[in-house]
């Protein structure tokens, strides 16, 4: 059975909140084990265990947190051999214009550059769900269906 990683670093809580949300939505879609950790108790040579990675982080002056950077800084001695593993990434900051975006596109980035496969979406947050504090009801929404997306394509690709 395909494994799906759902990882992320929270303070307040609020990240934490978004990633029981992507972990929640790839359940219901079935087919695959779901883990969901604190990105500090991981090892990057765990990564390599999954089909799937899914990261979320709150966003610090534009950017990842340097606990997530840390887990990528630490993966490239496994460079390539994510080869083919589906990613995904989510982000909370504290403002609309806080720098969620640049974000999730810092840390869909870097899993490109692992080879990951990464699907973005037609309707709704494009390139992974963002939350302004505590996500509303519409990010949580989004969490939901980043998991479901994750899992249907990480089943077609790892059945």
């Amino acid at each position: 059975m395909a494994r799906m990683l759902v990882a992320y670093y929270s303070r307040s809580g609020h990240t934490r909140g978004m990633a029981e949300a992507v972990a929640e939505g790839a359940r219901t879609a079935g087919g695959l084990e779901v883990d969901c950790k604190d990105i500090t108790s991981l090892s990057a040579q765990e990564l390599l265990g999954y089909d799937a990675i899914v990261l979320g982080s709150p966003t610090y002056y534009g950017s990842m947190a340097a606990e997530v950077k840390k887990l990528l800084d630490e993966s490239v001695a496994f460079h390539g051999q994510l080869t083919g593993k589906v990613g995904g990434a989510f982000s909370s900051s504290a403002n609309i214009g806080g720098g969620n975006e640049t974000t999730i596109m810092d840390i869909l980035k870097a899993m490109l550059v692992h080879g990951m496969v990464i699907q973005g979406t037609a309707s709704g947050d494009h390139y992974g769900p963002v939350a302004i504090g505590q996500a509303d009801e519409r990010a949580v929404e989004e969490c939901r269906k980043l998991g479901r997306n994750v899992a249907a394509l990480t089943s077609k690709l790892h059945p």
